[in-house]
């Protein structure tokens, strides 16, 4: 059957493709990607507490992930809605606070059973969308040119059909095979956006799941990649090579392309991570030499761990009561170690140095 993108893409072929994707170039680029992996990974496991930075990750991979889906917030507002206890209000920050649920949920549930389902890809969905909407059992969907309308193309239809192609998909995954993991992980991104299972939320649910195979693969050991970021940067080659792969077969450039993403996303994130623990130690060492007797580590970790704080926060870490903790925020700001902001009725205090580097 010849393909047509106005037409319901029900012969979207299991996998692995019949093509070999095992080019010289692909497996140099392999190489170069699990390498920065490894540094990255090596980076996180150096750090005082691997945990440390991984919420902030997390946050800027959600903001980043939903505006590839045009649902825009910044990061300043994401921070502080994060941290602060007042009503989410705004429906694009709460819908990105809803993708770092869903990535963590997926996260916690791999540890007690380390398998990638279609009932988890629902229930990542059903968490970003905060709906009960399940697997599409309506026809008609069809994706567009934003520009001019036309249509690009046309998901496989019918509820049964979509199933069957998940299954496939899980069949997959977790095959015992000889396809290198990172190749893998293209291909399995690939079918999961073909296959685009649900009415809305496809894009992230899809690049959740590229997060917790990379778990589920050892190649990451904490949900630490700010992915989102590069396809943003390079969107148009994103869709235009994931349209060549179903008109032409165009699996290699695909391939490419993620191993790319990933390779480049490893070493800017590990060069971060260096930065930021270089200016956490900076801040360690000035705290300690102007405030000695607030200073201690776990002081330190509380100021890095979001790029905003509050008291409550360093209650929780053990520092003391409200009053100690509101002492110590008050003297860090006075020091200009923090800047202090008003949120609703809470005060909120900024590490304006971190989110320099974060926002760069």
């Amino acid at each position: 059957m010849v393909y047509s993108p106005e037409k319901p893409y029900n012969d979207l072929p299991s996998l692995p493709p019949k093509v070999d994707v095992e080019s010289k170039v692909i497996l140099k680029k392999v190489i170069d990607a699990s390498r920065a992996l490894s540094e990255l990974k090596g980076a996180i496991t150096n750090l005082p507490n691997p945990n440390l930075f991984i919420d902030t990750i997390n946050l800027q991979e959600a903001q980043a992930s939903s505006a590839i889906e045009n649902i825009i917030t910044t990061q300043d507002a994401l921070f502080k809605a994060s941290v602060a206890e007042k009503k989410i209000k705004d429906l694009a920050t709460k819908e990105v606070i809803h993708y770092k649920d869903a990535l963590w949920y997926g996260v916690n549930l791999l540890k007690k059973r380390p398998l990638l389902t279609t009932n988890l890809f629902i229930e990542l969905v059903q968490i970003i969308k905060e709906t009960n909407a399940g697997i599409r059992n309506v026809p008609g969907t069809q994706l567009k040119n934003p520009a001019t309308g036309k249509v690009v193309y046309t998901p496989p239809d019918g509820e049964n059909t979509i199933r069957t192609k998940l299954k496939e998909l899980e069949d997959f995954i977790h095959a015992r095979d000889n396809i290198d993991p990172l190749i893998k992980m293209a291909m399995i991104h690939y079918q999961f956006e073909a296959i685009h299972p649900f009415f809305d939320g496809n894009g992230r649910t899809g690049r959740i799941i590229l997060l917790l195979y990379l778990r589920l693969s050892g190649l990451i050991g904490l949900p630490a990649l700010y992915l989102s970021r590069y396809i943003i940067n390079n969107k148009e080659n994103y869709y235009k090579k994931l349209r060549l792969v179903t008109e032409k077969g165009e699996w290699e450039n695909w391939v490419f392309y993620m191993l790319d993403m990933i390779e480049q996303t490893a070493r800017t994130d590990r060069d971060r991570i260096l930065r930021i623990e270089q200016l956490m130690k900076e801040t360690g060492n000035s705290i300690q030499k102007q405030l000695p007797k607030i200073y201690s580590k776990d002081l330190l970790e509380v100021l890095f761990k979001l790029p905003y704080t509050k008291r409550q926060f360093l209650v929780e870490a053990g520092l003391g009561n409200i009053k100690t903790a509101g002492y110590y925020l008050k003297e860090l700001e006075n020091s200009n170690f923090l800047i202090r902001e008003q949120v609703g009725k809470e005060k909120l205090y900024l590490n304006d140095k971190l989110m320099q580097i974060l926002k760069q």
